[in-house]
């Protein structure tokens, strides 16, 4: 990932405070052009600063509101073929690899108790997963965000 620029990081909060905003309005609010601006969006994009826009849709808004975290333990060995298997089950929305106890922490949504406990049994039931532990989720109590860490990165450019 290339370096980001303090125009760059300037780009970007604009982009935080109004995802929505056109290329010539972000230009007119930044006091840049319109083609810089542009040119800076793609080469943000081609280096993978920009995450999927799949994060700002509700999994409860498509019929799946209970979400739940869960901790699996694996045989290492097999860990590539467990992620692979575990991608594939639709209610999984994420996935993220961990040092410690727990290998994998799972995050789920589904429709019901009944289609996470489906869902919990159907990870468990992959070859190498040795143990789960479910844990609903009662309420997001810190959106995702990453104003606080803009903020930072622009006081240090």
């Amino acid at each position: 990932m290339t370096a980001l620029d303090r125009t760059d990081l300037e780009l970007l909060n604009a982009l935080a405070v109004d995802h929505r905003a056109t290329v010539v309005a972000l230009a007119e609010r930044l006091g840049l052009s319109r083609n810089t601006v542009q040119a800076r969006m793609a080469r943000l994009e081609k280096a993978g600063v920009f995450l999927s826009f799949e994060r700002s849709v509700s999994s409860a808004a498509l019929g799946y509101p209970l979400e739940a975290f869960v901790s699996v333990g694996v045989r290492q060995s097999d860990l590539p073929r467990i992620i692979a298997e575990i991608s594939r089950i639709p209610e999984v929305v994420q996935a993220h690899g961990l040092s410690g106890q727990i290998d994998l922490l799972v995050r789920v949504s589904c429709r019901d108790a009944r289609h996470l406990f489906d869902t919990d049994a159907r990870i468990l039931a992959i070859e190498g997963v040795e143990r789960t532990e479910t844990s609903l989720v009662m309420g997001e109590v810190i959106p995702f965000r990453l104003g606080g860490l803009m903020e930072l990165a622009r006081r240090e450019a």
